[in-house]
């Protein structure tokens, strides 16, 4: 489950583009662990070996329902690196995600010399971060259908870099989508790690899903959508740098003193995008949701238990609601590993060290030395 949360910054942050050429995959076959449940140290992590790492920013047309939509992505790859596995790496849905949670670990794993090179691509949801924000009917199967689109689609980045031995990181609702749509067939990825995985939107998980709540989210997020007011709603709800520190400093970093004015001022500029609100809108009042309970959660990660090795980075520090529905995948079946951090429900930003170690032990562990 999860609290809105918002995160972003202004404007795409200045990147080097270099080209560079597509290297051949290393065909590693996965092991599969037995699960396991350790709880990560806090301490701080040093890295013997760190390689340059050349960054290409970019945008994909995604061709959805006779419309073309411009998706932001990146490319983190080390220099002169002779063949590389792809991690694709996507932000957890919120008010406001955008990649820039992913960049420190997706450059933290990329820099590591080890028997395994990796190439991270993160990429944006539609309506969200760098990417174009379509008025559109945004749920759970547009979601879902952009990211087997991303992957799997002849023109898509992935599908021209190869992606047939392929491991994607999600945080949050991400995380679950990502599983779903695995437990589909509809991707195909070679493992999968969870970070403070989600299912319940911002209102379900206070309020619940009876049919009365479920008629009151409808109105709420049609108003929401409707040009004045909804803007209004919006600015109230959302985009205020009051409501966003609030939801930093209760629920989305662990550490209050983690969250800088800088911060605050740089995500509450993102909310002030064409088009912010329709994503929020869908998220806050559950549409977005993967799952509609925990028994569906939980059957998420059975059905693939031996199938691919699952991880599951639980925080220390995440809210009450959401941390139970994490605790329930401790032991569960189809969890090859079982982790906890410190952080709350943006860990990978927060703890970016911390996060990258353990999605560095786990792709060890999975295929050979990282």
């Amino acid at each position: 489950m999860a609290a809105s949360a918002a995160f972003s910054i202004s404007s795409p942050p200045f990147v080097p583009f270099t080209t560079k050429i597509r290297r051949p995959f290393l065909l590693l076959t996965p092991k599969y662990p037995k699960p396991v449940s350790v709880r990560a140290s806090v301490s701080s992590i040093s890295i013997d070996e760190k390689l340059p790492v050349q960054t290409k920013t970019s945008n994909w047309q995604w061709k959805f329902k006779g419309n073309s939509i411009g998706i932001y992505y990146e490319e983190h790859e080390r220099e002169k690196c002779e063949s590389a596995k792809n991690i694709l790496m996507i932000p957890t849905i919120s008010d406001v995600s955008t990649v820039e949670e992913w960049r420190s670990v997706a450059k933290d794993i990329v820099q590591r010399d080890g028997d395994v090179n990796w190439r991270a691509t993160i990429v944006d949801w539609p309506g969200l971060g760098y990417s174009a924000r379509p008025k559109m009917d945004y749920d759970t199967d547009v979601m879902e259908k952009f990211v087997v689109d991303f992957m799997n689609s002849p023109e898509s980045p992935m599908s021209q870099s190869g992606n047939d031995d392929l491991v994607i990181i999600g945080g949050g609702h991400a995380a679950t989508l990502a599983l779903r749509a695995t437990q589909r067939g509809l991707l195909k990825p070679s493992a999968i790690a969870a970070v403070a995985p989600t299912w319940a939107g911002p209102l379900p998980i206070v309020f619940g899903r009876d049919s009365s709540m479920v008629s009151r989210y409808g109105m709420l997020r049609g108003t929401l959508r409707a040009p004045g007011v909804g803007w209004m709603m919006y600015n109230m709800l959302v985009s205020n740098e009051k409501s966003i520190e609030s939801q930093y400093k209760s629920h989305v970093y662990a550490d209050q003193t983690n969250v800088t004015d800088a911060i605050i001022q740089s995500r509450y500029e993102l909310t002030k995008q064409k088009g912010s609100r329709y994503v929020p809108a869908a998220f806050l009042t559950g549409l977005l949701d993967p799952v509609s309970s925990r028994e569906e959660f939980l059957q998420l990660f059975a059905d693939l238990e031996g199938k691919l090795p699952v991880m599951v980075m639980s925080t220390k520090g995440a809210p009450k609601r959401s941390k139970a529905e994490m605790e329930a995948l401790r032991e569960a079946k189809g969890v090859s590993k079982f982790v906890e951090v410190e952080g709350a429900l943006l860990p990978q930003e927060e703890y970016p060290s911390l996060v990258a170690q353990e999605l560095c032990n786990f792709l060890q562990e999975t295929f050979a030395k990282c």
